[in-house]
Formats: structure tokens, sequence, C-alpha cells
């Protein structure tokens, strides 16, 4: 499937991209080329293939879910000028 100037045009337009007219037929070939590929790729016949998320069968090693750091909520309140309630007060930005 060979795309024209003006099918180009019309996807930078809907892209919006701004192209050179000088660049088009470089952008045609090279778009129809990636569209002749997914038609190759249609044309692969996939039944009894399982789909997968990834190509290895790897398992994430994790890190135990557990507290690690104590609680200084009290400690950072103390340092901030204005706080009410366990909270900072800041002035306000939106009238």
């Amino acid at each position: 499937m060979a795309l024209e100037a003006e099918e180009v045009e019309k996807i930078a337009h809907l892209a919006r991209l701004g192209i050179d007219h000088d660049d088009i037929p470089e952008y045609a070939r090279n778009l129809s080329d990636i569209l002749a590929f997914v038609e190759h790729l249609n044309g692969v016949d996939t039944r009894g293939v399982e789909p997968l998320a990834h190509p290895l069968d790897a398992v994430q090693r994790l890190r135990p879910d557990e507290v690690t750091e104590t609680d200084e909520r009290e400690h950072f309140l103390h340092n901030a000028t204005l706080t009410e309630a366990g909270l900072y007060l800041v002035p306000k930005v939106i009238e």
C-alpha cells in the first residue's frame, strides 16, 4: 500500500505535525514501508500461539513489605513556620 502525498499531509495534519513539503516523498515511502510490514504481520498464522506479556518467564524479586523508616512527622512539623492539627499551613494562593 503506497501512500500519496495528500495522504501524508492529512496524516501530518491529524497528528498536528509540521513537515516540510520537500520531505513528503520520504515520509510517504517510510510510512508505506511500515504499513507493508504490518500487513505482512497480519498474514502470519498465530493459531495455537498463546498470548504473553513478556517473552521471558522472569520472576521479579521483591523485597519484603515492611516498614524500614521511623515516623518523624512531629520532627518535620517542628521545623515548619505554621502548623495546625498535624498539617502545614501555607499562604492562600488562589483568590
